[in-house]
């Protein structure tokens, strides 16, 4: 199974013999979890004593290699007779000498469990590290060096000295990795490191060489060195971006020391660092922003230039003598702002969906600034969750709303000086309505919406089934309430 939740956090109210130094220890050791489990290609677990049973408090999956668990163990529990080697380990303080064959998953695994110790020698918790056996095996036929560092830093981190360990990133399957020496010789390189130097310039294998004789930027590997802390750095070689993360190498020293959390005595012996190369990451994300604003440009011109139609539109209305031919541009000029507003929203950012109640917004201010009468006092509201539609439907949306607004306050005022106009959005089990409710004069007696030919309700009817798959209401009940409802599907709803 791939991919499981990382390491989580807590379960420690089960754990009534833990000290808050001893569950401030098993923190320590916590924040180096999702690196170790990376850097030797294991699920590590946790587990701390909860009376007669044990309780994982701490899961980390691997990045670099699929997990063994289909998702986080924390919380689970388990008796002598189901974790056995862990139970030893609390019980008798053993080292790590609990190794294991054991399936998980159908999976043959390889099972180590190392002591977590506080400052005055108590186990207070147990790390289980499960290692898939095929992974085990071709860890074995590394080189002798690297997995003597491998061990090493992982002692330090089970000890909870791994300092900065939860600041850095996690580790990628194709990582390159070094192993620098307080010198600054490097002892290790693998194939992927060699593959890495060799495109800045550098064919030959650098074993052997002087980190500081290289012409690339190896900082942060004396940085981590000297102050004894994991650190990362983005940097750029020639036309490569890399990520650098550097890890102190703990010195050879008693496991005694280690795991007594007793802070070792000498300098790190080096530096183990890990290199991503996040290049074409970096080269696809530069190309999708120009993408993006490139879109957002066209966005910008589209409704630029149907500001411009509506515009001109208005020209013509106000030159026209005929009524009904101001009357239809009019009601065009206010169709075609409706398809500008979500284009406007569209360039101002990346968001492929727009915001509902953002667009109701706009078109109220519209219709209150050029279709409400000034002598009249006709208030308009908008109740409701938000949502947002992708931009075909919120386009179709916006055209509905424009209409039946515009209806309301064109027709259900007419001999009236005032009256209110509610916007209503509502969430039901499986649908989403909008309510433009308006307590006007209502409908006339012998009004039939299926027969209407009234262009802005055919172009309701049109929209709100084709494009939003949804149905439209107009109920006549001390004013008109036209309702739109249409599947939950289409939209996401918003905080």
């Amino acid at each position: 199974m791939s991919n499981p939740t990382s390491q989580v956090r807590g379960f420690y109210e089960t754990c009534t013999d833990l000290r808050p130094e001893d569950q401030a220890q098993i923190e320590r050791v916590l924040d180096s979890l999702p690196l170790l489990a990376d850097i030797i290609h294991a699920d590590l677990l946790v587990h701390a004593r909860a009376g007669d049973r044990v309780v994982v408090v701490g899961h980390a999956a691997p990045r670099p290699v699929p997990s063994l668990y289909p998702s986080s163990q924390v919380g689970c529990s388990f008796d002598r007779r189901d974790s056995t080697p862990v139970f030893r380990v609390l019980h008798d303080g053993r080292q790590h000498e609990s190794l294991s064959g054991m399936l998980i998953w159908g999976a043959p695994t390889l099972q180590e469990v190392f002591p977590i110790r506080a400052a005055d020698d108590r186990v207070i918790a147990a790390v289980a590290c499960h290692t898939n056996l095929l992974e085990h095996e071709r860890l074995q036929r590394q080189d002798a060096h690297y997995r003597s560092v491998l061990s090493r830093v992982r002692d330090f981190g089970f000890s909870g000295q791994l300092v900065g360990a939860g600041s850095i990133g996690r580790l990628g399957e194709h990582d390159g990795i070094l192993i620098i020496d307080q010198t600054g010789m490097v002892r290790f390189m693998n194939s992927v490191a060699e593959n890495q130097y060799r495109r800045v310039g550098y064919v030959d294998s650098l074993i052997g060489s002087q980190i500081s004789e290289i012409d690339t930027n190896e900082y942060i590997c004396f940085r981590s060195m000297e102050r004894s802390i994991c650190l990362e750095q983005r940097i750029q070689e020639e036309d490569q971006i890399w990520i650098k993360r550097a890890i102190p190498i703990p010195p050879q020293a008693p496991r005694r020391f280690l795991h007594r959390g007793a802070p070792v005595p000498t300098e790190p012996e080096g530096a183990l660092v890990f290199i991503q190369d996040i290049t074409e990451d970096v080269r696809r994300e530069q190309e999708l922003k120009i993408k993006s604003a490139m879109i957002q440009e066209v966005h910008h011109r589209v409704k630029n230039n149907l500001q411009t139609v509506a515009f001109l539109l208005r020209m013509e209305a106000s030159r026209s003598p005929s009524p009904e031919v101001k009357d239809t541009l009019r009601q065009t000029v206010g169709r075609v702002l409706s398809i500008a507003v979500v284009h406007e929203f569209l360039s101002r950012g990346e968001a492929s969906e727009i915001s509902i109640r953002d667009i109701c917004q706009r078109m109220v201010a519209e219709v209150a600034g050029g279709l409400i009468d000034p002598n009249k006092r006709v208030r308009i509201s908008v109740n409701g969750p938000n949502f947002t539609l992708p931009s075909q439907q919120a386009t179709s949306c916006a055209l509905v709303m424009n209409e039946l607004i515009s209806n309301a306050v064109e027709h259900g005022f007419a001999g009236r000086v005032e009256g209110n106009i509610e916007i209503r959005f509502c969430e039901m089990d499986s649908s989403m309505v909008i309510e433009i409710v308006d307590d006007g004069i209502g409908l006339p007696e012998d009004f039939d919406p299926s027969t209407t030919k009234s262009l802005g309700l055919q172009i309701v009817q049109t929209l709100v089934r084709d494009d939003l798959r949804g149905q439209l209401q107009l109920i006549h009940d001390e004013g008109v309430t036209a309702r739109i409802s249409f599947p939950k599907e289409l939209c996401r709803l918003l905080a």
